[in-house]
């Protein structure tokens, strides 16, 4: 395309890589628009086999895939938005490591920057806690449990600092943190145990929330379907649980007792991130864009706003990659019939149900026509992941892990 040909087109930036973003890149007319990503992140994860990373199930590129291979002719621009002229539709960014801010304009604008962790302000999570956002996270994680069974090993420690290491407290029992304990379990069960068989006998998981049960989002018969696994596991769940501090070494509830351990996973839910928290445009008590019928930002019909960091005014669509990824697609087509003259529809979400791994080879489905538990509905699971990744190399690389896992075993190098 000549520099000519690109003059003529609407410039089109999109904000971030995530689910909706990439969605949208993948499926836009670039017969019509001039396409500019701007993100800190260079690539596509795919989040929701990310808690398979943290103990070495699936490896950590085979579910990234770079921004630049998702679809040619788009320009990528590793920053980070700072801030928004909306009257001059200019978008200020910083970028990536060293180098000068710079600005960039745009016809239509694109903000799908997602969201972060929640900590809703307990002291100590910031310092103390480890999260699971991005593969960075999940490197961070498999190194501490790695480390913390090394250090378990060594013959001048106490048995209560044993203890302590080898206690692992996931904090916030939704689909992110259920399946990070029960990839944790599959570790220790299948791996460590025979790595570290001293120490087999005193490790111990335990799943802490403050709500009434775990998986809040499914059916009551896999929620207790789910905490009977957990039981026969041995992860201990405390539901009705505050965390009130976080510290180095361990949690303290509301009602005052500590729980000590030698890694603490903060998983509760999401927060805005401080470039959507200055947005001078309507929020709703999430803190979340509100976006009209079109997904576009009331009264700016030029910014659109998909994925976590937008709410629809009057719904209330859960923070899922599946809601974010049928906004990437619905604007694509919606911006491709703009281009060419056509009448608009409205964004019509379609819920396809949830999917949870709950350890052992077991999973949950809860779908629309199917609800199902077990180790065929972990095929079901495994299966339905495997189909969405982004490229046939991620198809192949995941598969490749779990063949290799399950004839060799999870890697337990530390470096």
């Amino acid at each position: 395309m000549t520099s000519q040909d690109s003059s003529l087109l609407k410039r089109l930036l999109v904000l971030g890589t995530g689910f909706g973003a990439c969605s949208l890149v993948r499926k836009i007319g670039l017969k019509h628009y001039d396409v500019t990503v701007v993100s800190p992140r260079n690539h596509f994860l795919f989040t929701p086999l990310l808690p398979s990373t943290t103990v070495g199930t699936n490896e950590f590129r085979s579910i990234i895939e770079p921004i630049r291979h998702i679809r040619g002719n788009v320009r990528y621009l590793q920053a980070s938005a700072e801030k928004i002229d909306i009257e001059n539709q200019i978008v200020t960014c910083h970028p990536t490591g060293d180098g000068e801010r710079f600005e960039i304009t745009y016809d239509i604008l694109v903000i799908g920057v997602g969201a972060q962790i929640n900590t809703f302000n307990v002291p100590g999570v910031e310092e103390h806690a480890l999260f699971l956002k991005n593969h960075s996270d999940a490197r961070a994680i498999r190194q501490s449990l790695i480390s913390n069974f090394e250090s378990a090993s060594l013959p001048n420690l106490s048995a209560e600092e044993r203890k302590r290491l080898l206690h692992f407290v996931v904090v916030g029992g939704g689909p992110t943190g259920v399946e990070f304990a029960a990839e944790l379990h599959d570790f220790l069960e299948e791996d460590l145990n025979h790595a570290f068989p001293l120490l087999a006998s005193e490790v111990r998981i335990t799943l802490v929330d403050a709500m009434d049960e775990i998986l809040g989002s499914f059916t009551q018969e896999l929620r207790k379907y789910a905490r009977e696994v957990f039981d026969r596991e041995k992860i201990e769940v405390r539901t009705q649980s505050i965390v009130k501090v976080v510290e180095a070494d361990g949690i303290t509830l509301q009602e005052g007792h500590k729980v000590e351990c030698g890694l603490t996973l903060w998983c509760t839910g999401n927060a805005p991130v401080p470039f959507i928290d200055e947005l001078p445009v309507e929020k709703d008590k999430a803190g979340r864009i509100l976006i009209d019928e079109f997904l576009r930002i009331e009264g700016k019909e030029e910014i659109y706003a998909i994925g976590d960091c937008a709410n629809m005014r009057g719904k209330e669509f859960p923070p899922t990659a599946q809601v974010a990824q049928q906004e990437g697609d619905y604007l694509a087509r919606h911006l491709n019939r703009i281009a060419k003259g056509r009448s608009q529809k409205p964004f019509e979400y379609k819920h396809l149900g949830m999917l949870a791994y709950i350890g052992g080879r077991k999973a949950l489905a809860d779908l629309p026509n199917f609800e199902g538990a077990g180790f065929t509905t972990w095929l079901f699971w495994r299966s339905a992941y495997l189909t969405k990744l982004v490229s046939l190399k991620n198809k192949f690389m995941v598969l490749f892990d779990w063949f290799r896992t399950f004839l060799f075993g999870r890697d337990i190098s530390r470096f």
